[in-house]
C-alpha cells in the first residue's frame, strides 16, 4: 500500500469506528474500539438467534459454522491453520490451558519475566504452591534500552525449566521481544526435552505481524477486544500439534469431546477444540470476525503493522521533543505502545485530566508511566492534540 493511498484511505476508513467520533483513543492496549460492523453483526445475530429459536436444530448448525469461521478469520490474522486455534474468552483463560494442562512434578521450574501481567503472575503461584514447583524471574525490564533480552534468558535456564512465560510484546514498556531468537535458545539448551514456552499475546495478536506456524512456538495466548478491535468475550490460543500432546484438558465439555451415536463420551476432539468447553456468547464470534474483516479490508498484517510504527514514531518524536516529557524508551518503538513519565506530575492525575477532555489513555504502575496506545487508523491529528494538550496541562 502506497502512502497516498494509505493517507487517502484513512479518513474515510476512520468513519467505521463510532468511538472515535467522540473520543481521542489511546488505549488499544486495554480494549479496541469496534467497528460498526462488529456491532451491527452482534446485535443481528442475537436477534436471529431469538426469531429461529435458541436451541433449534438451525441454529445449532449455526453455531458449528460460526465457530469454524472464526477459527479461520484468527488463523488468518496469526499465521496459523484453524486446527491450532482454540476458542477462549480472554488471553488470561488461554495462559490457564497450559499452565494447568501441563502435568507438572515436583522440582519443575518456571521461569517468567519482570513484566508480566498479575493474571498470570498470581496463577503461576498457585501452581507453585500446590505442586511444589520452583519459580524464576528474567529481568527484562532493564533490556529495553540496552542489553540483550536473550542473554538474560540464557542466564537464568538451568536443567529443571520446564516453561518459560513471556510476553511478546511487553504491556508496560512496548519493547518486543526477540521470539524467533528465545525459542531458538530453549531448542538448544535441550535438544532431547526443549523447553516450552507459553506466550502471553495480549498485545501482539493483531499489532505485530506473525506466523505462528512457521515460528515454532509452543502456546500464543491472544485475546480479540485489544488491537483486533472485537467485542470483550472472545479470544484465542494457539497451540502447536507437537505441544498439543504434552497437555491434557482441565475443563471438559461437550464442545472438548467426540461422541458416539447414543451421545456417550468416545475421545478428545482431534484438535485444539479439544480445550474449548461448552456453550458462549456466540453472536460475539460473529463480530470478532467481522472486525478481523473491517481490518484486512484495509491492509493486511505487515501494511498494518508498517503504519502503526510510523504512527508510534511521529507520537514518540513529538512527545520527545517537550522537556518534562520522557519516553520510556530511547529509540523509536517497534510497536503502538508508547510509555512516557513526566516530571514532577501526578501521572493519574494527568490521565484523569486527559480523559475530561476527551483524551482517553492510561497508567501503569511498574513502572510509574502513562501508556498512550496508536493503532494504524490513529491519525496525525489526533497525535499533535494529545502532546499539544499534555503540554498545556504540564507547563500550565
Amino acid at each position: 500500500m502506497t502512502q497516498s493511498t494509505t493517507a487517502a484511505n484513512l479518513d474515510l476508513h476512520r468513519q467505521q469506528f463510532p468511538a472515535l467520533a467522540h473520543k481521542y483513543y489511546f488505549n488499544f492496549g486495554g480494549q479496541g474500539t469496534m467497528p460498526q460492523t462488529a456491532l451491527d453483526r452482534i446485535f443481528e445475530t442475537y436477534q436471529l438467534i431469538q426469531q429461529q429459536g435458541p436451541f433449534s436444530v438451525q441454529v445449532n448448525s449455526w453455531i458449528g459454522e460460526q465457530s469454524q469461521k472464526t477459527r479461520a478469520a484468527i488463523a488468518s490474522e496469526v499465521g496459523a491453520t484453524p486446527e491450532t486455534i482454540t476458542l477462549t474468552e480472554n488471553v488470561t483463560q488461554g495462559c490457564n490451558i497450559p499452565l494447568w494442562g501441563i502435568s507438572w512434578q515436583k522440582g519443575d521450574r518456571i521461569l517468567l519475566t519482570d513484566c508480566e501481567h498479575p493474571g498470570i503472575i498470581a496463577t503461576v503461584q498457585e501452581i507453585a504452591r500446590r505442586f511444589e514447583v520452583e519459580v524464576a524471574t528474567a529481568p527484562i525490564l532493564a533490556t529495553l534500552n540496552e542489553g540483550d533480552p536473550v542473554a538474560v534468558f540464557a542466564e537464568h535456564l538451568t536443567p529443571n525449566t520446564r516453561l518459560i512465560v513471556l510476553s511478546h510484546l511487553l504491556w508496560n514498556t512496548g519493547q518486543v521481544l526477540p521470539l524467533a531468537d528465545i525459542i531458538k535458545l530453549c531448542q538448544d539448551y535441550n535438544s532431547h526435552k526443549p523447553i516450552q514456552i507459553l506466550v502471553d499475546a495480549a498485545q501482539s495478536a493483531g499489532s505485530l505481524p506473525l506466523d505462528l506456524d512457521d515460528l515454532g512456538i509452543d502456546f500464543y495466548a491472544f485475546t480479540g477486544h485489544k488491537w483486533l478491535c472485537g467485542p470483550a468475550g472472545v479470544g484465542g490460543l494457539y497451540i502447536s500439534p507437537q505441544a498439543r500432546e504434552t497437555i491434557d484438558p482441565t475443563f471438559i465439555g461437550w464442545r472438548s469431546i467426540t461422541m458416539d451415536a447414543t451421545g456417550n463420551p468416545t475421545g478428545w476432539k482431534p484438535n485444539s477444540q479439544q480445550f474449548e468447553v461448552a456453550t458462549s456468547a456466540y453472536p460475539l464470534y460473529a463480530g470478532l470476525e467481522a472486525a478481523i474483516a473491517t481490518h484486512q479490508a484495509w491492509g493486511n498484517v505487515r501494511d498494518r503493522y508498517q503504519q502503526i510504527c510510523q504512527n508510534s514514531y511521529y507520537l514518540w518524536n513529538s512527545l520527545m521533543e517537550c522537556d518534562r516529557i520522557h519516553c520510556l524508551k530511547d529509540s523509536p518503538p517497534h510497536s503502538g505502545l508508547v510509555s512516557f513519565t513526566i516530571d514532577g506530575a501526578d501521572h493519574k492525575t494527568i490521565v484523569q485530566k486527559l480523559e475530561a477532555e476527551g483524551f482517553l489513555l492510561r497508567t501503569l504502575l511498574h513502572p510509574d508511566c502513562i501508556r498512550a496506545c496508536v493503532h494504524y487508523f490513529t491519525s496525525p491529528e489526533e497525535m499533535d492534540s494529545l502532546v499539544s494538550t499534555l503540554y498545556r496541562l504540564t507547563t500550565g
